[in-house]
């Protein structure tokens, strides 16, 4: 059962080339994906239509068989910048969705029609996301007093208790330090085994990409038509990073990047 279905969709920014044209590509229920592709080539463009903050000049893009025209309440997004406020607590920052869910009530619009209501089931919900990202011990910390890679378990923290269906992430990791990614890969792979989630990560780490999708879509940094996606048994292989097999899929990734990269015209003085 496809969870998004892209039918020939087109965009370009501006009066600039497409960066799409007539692209089609199914994502599964439950699949966890991951692009790469060189800088430029579309990644986070791509993530953003699916999110819903961009609209396509020509195609159509469909959530759960929904065509998307706006962003959608059960669509959880990640950045690598956390966005954490600063005057606010870990926990005041994993509530601030259900604070505006709760402005706005069930419309369907801002918030899911279904949208869970009673306050002690949502303080459980909040409670177990902390607690099951490691950080429910700084839910009183302001996010100065944190590390990185604990603003961004709060950020993804913030994320989950929304109880998405659609998880996208946006480099989430990059700004981290290698140990601290490597334990954020292994949280979010758990995190995929327990909940079945459909998730998109943008990345540009060829390793990144082998251990955190089952398949992997290679952009180019020309017109991206036919997607080229790999088959990628090797999903949650964190600790064979240095094995034969795991070191292949990053050489043979690597080479199929490189060749759907354009040499881009040197700049004119």
């Amino acid at each position: 059962m496809a969870m998004i279905e892209i039918d020939r969709l087109v965009f370009k920014y501006g009066d600039g080339s497409s960066l799409f044209n007539d692209f089609s590509l199914l994502i599964g229920k439950g699949e966890a994906w991951t692009i790469i592709g060189p800088s430029g080539c579309g990644k986070t463009t791509l993530l953003s239509l699916v999110a819903g903050m961009l609209r396509p000049e020509r195609g159509t893009i469909r959530i759960g068989g929904e065509v998307i025209t706006r962003a959608r309440p059960r669509t959880g997004l990640v950045l690598q910048d956390h966005g954490l406020l600063p005057w606010a607590t870990v926990r005041q920052n994993a509530e601030l969705g259900l604070t505006i869910r709760k402005y706005y009530g069930p419309d369907g619009v801002h918030s899911p029609q279904d949208m869970e209501a009673d306050p002690d089931r949502l303080n459980e919900r909040v409670e177990y996301w902390l607690d099951w990202l490691g950080i429910g011990d700084l839910q009183d910390k302001f996010p100065a007093e944190l590390s990185r890679g604990q603003r961004q378990r709060a950020a993804i923290a913030r994320t989950l208790v929304l109880d998405p269906d659609l998880l996208l992430m946006d480099e989430p990791f990059s700004a981290l330090d290698a140990p601290i990614r490597e334990e954020l890969q292994k949280v979010m792979n758990t995190f995929h085994a327990e909940s079945g989630l459909t998730s998109i990560t943008v990345t540009h780490d060829i390793e990144e990409a082998v251990v955190l999708g089952e398949k992997i879509l290679v952009l180019g940094n020309g017109v991206n038509s036919l997607p080229v996606v790999i088959d990628n048994h090797l999903r949650g292989a964190i600790e064979k990073r240095n094995d034969p097999e795991f070191l292949l899929r990053c050489s043979e990734l690597k080479m199929t990047i490189a060749a759907h990269t354009v040499a881009l015209p040197p700049e004119s003085n």
